[in-house]
């Protein structure tokens, strides 16, 4: 049977991972138990196998000790055949099937399906969740708990499984030799069971902490890494070394309490695993002297104790790193098994054949904090409306956005486009109708052609270039070489667009934005890195893309929204003023005065209009 019979890798997982630990494994693995149980199965028939060696043996000695010499191949060939067949044949076959289950079909596939739906549910999150935390921390949880749950999986196949058919067989075999034997080995595992449920959760809980010490690592070198330029720039090297020594030091002492539990517990176990052969082949010798057990009894008892002995060491180590797993795993369900705060509703529609109509009614949304954002906004859009957002720092203008954008959900009111609630469509459709350049823009370490491409994916390079041309980006960008010599559109940008100038970055984006061509375009500050030669050249090409679009630009350089139908003024959350340019200048209002402060030139007014 083909693997994509029993699991399918990157199947959704149904609703957001549960918080609790049972549930958090059952979430990420369901779909994947029919394969888990046939690797145990096959792993368990392995284990089986190997008390059968040592019955076989046992049959070996004493078939040779009750045969003469000269006849012991003649009369025990049967015994004989069926040992090479059954070290020859059956066995190296079931241990093979065994590691081909857990290494070809388990092992990927699991692993595949846990981070698929772990990165799923990541991506899902609103952006308040990442931005309360590393990215790199973020990411790292993500491989961590992936990894954990794999590596969980495949010891239980490997290990649990093959030594619970082993024991059970051990017991079977020294009960069928003496049953007092049998019995002092069931005392021994009473004792190796007290020993395991003493130190697996301290290794549990010291593995938690060791791993939420190496994620908080990974994300402090991760944000030094990222921001390496503004380190430079302000000469801080010093002071990130010793914030990355600091989480150095903290990874360092949870690993060593860590391995303060681990040494102890391996200890121990040395101990009592050396207990197992002394009492149980002792046991047989005793048996043997009153007659009550066989030379065969006395090797396969020994061969048992000396495989039980040898496999408690084993079998501790991979439950020890198991309920390391298992830590890890619960440090990362704490933090990616977050409920999603923005979710679409049950039958939520798609939004179709958008005309642009935009209204905010009574919206107010402060992120949770009694200023800031928003306060009881009615703002109404008309379709095809270019509309300028101005105000100071702080007054709501990128909150506005966001909210139209459904990053975040309005605390009161509604927000609908068409007449439809956006709470009652999905997000999806909602942002692939939105286009929107932010004056921070994204890029992704890609070619350029992907870069603009990502506006549309299925669009052509030829329209890629056309949009390229209009956002007066083709001619820097046929320019372009990577390090590894790609040029031009296959050029790679670096990380977030490092490589670039902001210019040449928001060029590239408001070239994505065209490419998009969604019916609802949003400018934020989406010119402001641009010199002004070169901002007039945009300008004149926005104004042909924008046309046929609703349009919301916010700009705090006034210039840029000067043409637009309307002007808002925000102040403090609050709708304060609204018209055209020379309406609200006539009104010798707020905008007045941002105005004639840019005008007169004034140091600092593009702060203060922000």
């Amino acid at each position: 049977m083909r693997y994509a019979d029993l699991i399918e890798p990157f199947e959704h997982a149904s609703g957001s991972p549960p918080n609790t630990l049972a549930q958090f494994y059952i979430w990420c693995l369901k779909g994947s138990f029919p394969l888990i149980f046939i690797g145990a199965g096959i792993s368990m028939i392995a284990g089986s196998i190997e008390v059968c060696t040592a019955l076989l043996l046992g049959f070996v000695i004493d078939g040779a000790l009750m045969t003469d010499r000269d006849s012991l191949f003649s009369e025990n060939l049967l015994l004989i055949a069926g040992s090479i067949a059954f070290f020859l044949l059956l066995r190296p076959l079931v241990f093979g099937a065994s590691s081909a289950v857990s290494s070809i079909l388990v092992t990927p596939n699991v692993s595949a399906q846990v981070l698929s739906r772990l990165h799923r549910h990541t991506m899902s999150q609103a952006v308040e969740f990442f931005d309360d935390d590393f990215a790199g921390r973020i990411a790292q949880k993500q491989l961590q708990t992936s990894r954990a749950i794999t590596d969980t999986v495949v010891e239980f196949i490997n290990v649990v499984s093959f030594a619970v058919a082993s024991l059970i067989g051990s017991v079977l075999l020294l009960t069928a030799i003496n049953v007092w034997i049998a019995l002092v080995l069931f005392i021994w595992l009473g004792s190796y069971v007290i020993l395991i449920r003493w130190y697996l959760p301290l290794i549990r809980s010291r593995s938690r902490s060791r791993a939420g010490a190496r994620s908080d690592l990974s994300g402090q070198i991760v944000d030094t890494v990222t921001n390496i330029k503004t380190v430079k720039l302000f000469a801080h090297s010093d002071h990130e070394d010793k914030a990355a020594l600091d989480a150095m030091r903290r990874f360092r002492l949870k690993a060593q309490d860590f391995g303060v539990v681990a040494s102890s517990f391996r200890f121990c176990l040395i101990t009592l695993s050396g207990f197992l052969p002394v009492i149980l082949v002792g046991g047989a010798l005793f048996f043997w002297s009153r007659g009550a057990a066989t030379a065969g009894d006395i090797a396969a008892t020994g061969a048992v104790s000396l495989r039980i002995a040898q496999m408690s060491g084993w079998v501790s180590f991979v439950l020890m790193a198991i309920y390391s797993n298992i830590g890890e795993a619960e440090d990362g369900m704490r933090t990616l098994a977050k409920s999603r705060k923005i979710v679409d509703r049950p039958g939520a529609k798609s939004l179709s054949n958008v005309r642009g109509e935009i209204e905010f009614d009574s919206v107010s949304f402060r992120y949770g904090r009694p200023s800031g954002g928003l306060v009881d906004v009615n703002l109404k859009v008309n379709p095809g409306e270019h509309v300028g957002i101005v105000g100071a720092s702080g007054a709501g203008k990128s909150t506005l956005a966001a909210l139209l954008l459904r990053l975040y959900e309005p605390e009161t009111g509604r927000i609908t486009i068409d007449g439809c609630d956006l709470s009652e469509v999905t997000q999806e459709s909602l942002r692939s109708h939105v286009a929107m350049v932010t004056q921070e823009t994204a890029m992704f370490n890609r070619p350029a052609l992907d870069n603009i491409q990502y506006g549309r994916p299925e669009s052509t390079r030829e329209e890629v270039v056309e949009a390229a041309k209009s956002a007066e980006a083709h001619e820097f960008i046929v320019g372009l070489q990577d390090h590894l010599g790609r040029k031009g559109y296959g050029a790679y940008l670096g990380e977030r667009g490092i490589k670039l100038s902001g210019g040449q970055r928001q060029r590239i984006a408001l070239a994505r934005a065209v490419l998009k061509d969604a019916p609802i375009l949003i400018l934020d500050e989406a010119t402001s890195a641009l010199d002004s030669a070169l901002e007039a050249s945009i300008q004149d090409a926005l104004g042909r893309v924008m046309e046929t679009k609703t349009v919301i630009a916010i700009a705090h350089r006034l210039s840029t929204i000067s043409r637009m139908d309307r002007i808002i003024v925000l102040e403090q959350g609050r709708v304060t003023e609204q018209g055209s340019h020379g309406e609200l200048l006539a009104k010798g209002g707020l905008f007045s005065l941002f105005w004639n402060r840019q005008s007169n030139g004034f140091i600092g007014v593009d702060r203060a209009a922000e």
